[in-house]
């Protein structure tokens, strides 16, 4: 679908000057996902992202006339043949033919890049949009993309604090010591992350970007699951800054300490912990057909679904899915760089 954008828009690339603005742009488009009162999360997810994208070749800005940011366009790569575009168009331009302008753009983008992919690799093109969202899912379905997949966000509100947890023989709980830990966490979570639908190793480079070199992270939040000299698991928290919620991003455990316990321990330390903070409310993101059962777990543990996120696909190139499909293909090694 080839559309222009209108007379009264301009189109450029974003630089990192833009980003205050831009964050405000996203938190404009998406108040919910954030809980606050400032657009200080969405500016820490901005700057993750911008720092590991190529600015001037994979992202867009539109302004208004009048100089005001309208709209943003991301185009992400895993080098395995996943192309995500993270659209946002400001409410108060939409339905104008901004947003198709956009995704066009992208879908070209994408389709320059495919000689960098695998080449068996199938090649698409995602977008995740709020479930509950039906102009959302009507632009996706105008431009060729179907469902594919959907996640849950989950919460539990906690009205006091948890008992104490029992952990698994063995195991030892210790927070994240900085300038220590970072790259063992990095492949504990690798390897755990394997395990679920889609995952294609990733560097440690740009792991260490989405999470570590953040102004909102905490290595005090971040609970590592010792057995002996081994990261058996972890749960990673944040804190969401002016709310009651806090976040656990990362919960993991790896295939020999399963069936243990542990993940279930690890959760409630984080409850815990995150109610112990003055976060009574605690949330986490979960793919609805998650492969090793962590749905049953965050059940079990009293947690409810408060919003569903759907995955829209379009097929760019046939071939072959390479992120991981089951729990039965053979195991690959993460990515691995220098890190001196």
């Amino acid at each position: 679908m080839d559309t222009q954008l209108p007379h009264d828009f301009t189109l450029r690339r974003p630089t990192m000057d833009d980003l205050p603005a831009a964050a405000a742009l996203v938190f404009a488009c998406d108040p919910f996902e954030f809980e606050t009162d400032t657009v200080d999360l969405a500016a820490e997810d901005l700057r993750s992202d911008w720092r590991t994208l190529r600015l001037e070749r994979d992202a867009w800005l539109v302004e208004s006339a009048d100089g005001r940011l309208a709209a943003l366009q991301e185009l992400h790569s895993n080098d395995h043949g996943s192309f995500r575009a993270a659209l946002w168009v400001h409410p108060d331009v939409r339905r104008r033919g901004v947003g198709s302008h956009l995704i066009g753009l992208a879908e070209v983008r994408a389709r320059e890049r495919i000689p960098e992919e695998p080449a068996e690799a199938r090649i698409t093109l995602q977008g995740h949009l709020d479930a509950s969202d039906e102009a959302a899912r009507r632009f996706a379905e105008r431009h060729g993309a179907e469902r594919v997949r959907s996640s849950w966000r989950m919460e539990i509100a906690l009205d006091a604090a948890p008992e104490p947890v029992a952990w698994p023989a063995g195991i030892a709980v210790r927070t994240l010591v900085p300038g220590r830990d970072e790259y063992t966490a990095f492949e504990a979570v690798q390897e755990a992350f394997a395990d679920h639908y889609g995952h294609v190793p990733i560097s440690f480079e740009r792991w260490r970007a989405w999470n570590v070199e953040r102004g909102d992270f905490d290595p005090t939040l971040w609970f590592l699951a010792w057995d002996g000299e081994t990261i058996a698991g972890g749960a990673h928290c944040w804190a969401f800054p002016g709310t009651d919620l806090g976040w656990v991003g990362n919960l993991y455990v790896r295939r020999p300490w399963r069936r243990s316990g542990l993940g279930l321990a690890l959760l409630r330390h984080a409850f815990a912990e995150c109610y112990r903070r003055g976060m009574p409310r605690v949330g986490l993101g979960v793919d609805t057909q998650n492969l090793t059962g962590a749905m049953r777990l965050y059940e079990r543990t009293g947690m409810r679904v408060v919003r569903q996120w759907d995955t829209y696909e379009r097929e760019l190139r046939p071939g072959v899915r390479l992120g991981t499909q089951s729990l039965d293909e053979p195991r690959r090694e993460p990515a691995r760089e220098a890190t001196a």
